[in-house]
């Protein structure tokens, strides 16, 4: 009889799992394991960690109570409960993150010199950083030609969960417990719900996607991310499900934007915390007592930009912000209040239930002007008219900001203009016509290319 142990990451699934077929394959029975990292525990937020237990509990269910957790360094737990249970091989997925790449070789080493061997197959995304280059042989740095690219190579078809999978149980350390999240109500984890969440959208949202998904007042996007985060849906799975549509489309088109961003990190690490633009990092950004005054309203949602605000207060109520107002509120303490985009990031981080280190990192950069965005750093996001445009009924603003619950329609976003403005909501604590002059003027000073 021989033993493999699967170490689990980013794919906390049975199905279409490249890393369980081949671990099946090549032995006759399994350990799956889990392994806590204090490195990344310690730099998720309470809500990420509350949902990755509950993925970790979906998971045990589905391997019938025999997943393995263990706490601790997997440059030392990895090798050492590969020899506990005497694996003769390792699988897992490949990781593509530079603390990850830098991880993995290091539990690899570990297991060559114990003469285990040590087999990555497979990654979260549909197609691998690293994969596509431009015909001059360099990655690519801007999103379209690399979508073109991606679209053209394809990628493969999901993969059967194997017939007959044997777990073999081994000791688990107690999981920490779980962390206190007051009201919030987190999404049920786990590949079932993801797969439901998937069927629900591709029945009844994915039609009218493509002009839907910005309108932050509509239950209308497919709130997957968490699923994808964490690996209890593979992008191959959504992929093999989407026709032609135009709606199905964009929604492909959005899967790519994910995998690019994984693409740009792998190329250049250094991009998760310094700005690709030199330009741009070289700029004045405000520091001292008055932005953490800024950056504490921004924060909390107490600007007097009711569509800031909303989207401020939707983060620390669910973990989770539309996308279309995660451009706004990242371009308004960038543009706005002049404060650097890793502060605002490292915010998200901290809150964000589906908080992903490639996206994140570089859905900031692009909204601020620092990263991959063809367009220059003077695109900057005027609040007050992307709320009226995106959230016309003010039906979002309103559902987050309960003090601007009586001001009907789209004057919600300009309540300074009222007659009785609400007493209890914060003026504005800038003027955007005179920051975003500010934000040109820096910038010219900067680049002197406007």
């Amino acid at each position: 009889m021989t033993t493999a142990l699967l170490w689990f990451r980013r794919d906390l699934r049975l199905s279409d799992n490249p890393a369980l077929v081949e671990a099946v394959r090549s032995a006759d029975d399994l350990v799956g394991v889990f392994c806590l990292d204090p490195t990344l525990w310690e730099a998720a937020g309470a809500i990420r960690r509350r949902y990755l237990l509950d993925s970790l509990d979906a998971l045990d269910e589905s391997m019938d109570g025999n997943l393995v957790t263990r706490l601790g360094d997997p440059v030392e737990v990895v090798p050492s409960l590969a020899d506990e249970v005497g694996a003769a091989s390792v699988h897992l997925a490949e990781d593509f993150g530079p603390y990850g790449r830098d991880r993995d070789e290091a539990v690899g080493g570990a297991l060559e010199e114990a003469g285990i061997e040590f087999v990555r197959t497979g990654s979260p995304y549909a197609i691998d950083p690293g994969t596509i280059f431009t015909k001059s042989d360099t990655h690519y740095k801007v999103f379209t030609p690399f979508s073109r690219s991606w679209r053209e190579h394809g990628w493969p078809d999901p993969v059967a969960k194997p017939a007959s999978i044997i777990w073999r149980p081994a000791p688990s350390d107690e999981l920490p417990e779980r962390p206190h999240i007051g009201d919030m109500e987190l999404a049920r984890a786990g590949e079932d719900a993801a797969k439901n969440r998937l069927d629900h959208f591709l029945r009844s949202k994915v039609e009218d996607y493509e002009e839907a998904r910005d309108r932050p007042a509509d239950d209308a996007t497919s709130r997957l991310s968490a699923d994808l985060k964490w690996g209890a849906l593979h992008p191959r799975q959504i992929l093999a499900r989407l026709g032609r549509t135009q709606g199905e489309k964009t929604f492909a088109t959005e899967l790519c934007w994910r995998d690019f961003y994984a693409d740009v990190l792998f190329h250049v690490p250094e991009s998760a915390r310094e700005s690709l633009n030199e330009r741009v990092a070289s700029m004045p950004w405000d520091t001292g007592d008055g932005a953490d005054e800024v950056f504490e309203d921004w924060s909390q949602g107490r600007t007097g930009y009711p569509i800031v605000d909303a989207g401020m207060r939707q983060l620390l109520a669910e973990g989770w912000m539309h996308n279309r107002v995660r451009m706004i509120v990242a371009s308004f303490l960038v543009k706005d209040l002049h404060l650097e985009w890793q502060r605002g990031a490292r915010w998200f981080m901290q809150h964000l239930v589906d908080g992903d280190l490639a996206s994140n990192q570089h859905g900031w950069q692009w909204t601020a002007g620092t990263g991959t965005d063809a367009a220059p750093y003077f695109r900057i996001f005027n609040p007050t008219t992307q709320g009226e445009r995106f959230d016309p009924t003010g039906d979002y603003v309103r559902r987050y900001v309960p003090e601007l619950a009586g001001v009907a329609g789209k004057a919600v976003h300009q309540p300074w203009t009222l007659d009785d403005p609400p007493a209890d909501y914060p003026a504005p604590i800038v003027d955007h016509a005179e920051e975003r002059e500010e934000s040109l003027r820096r910038y010219e000073h900067t680049s002197g290319t406007r």
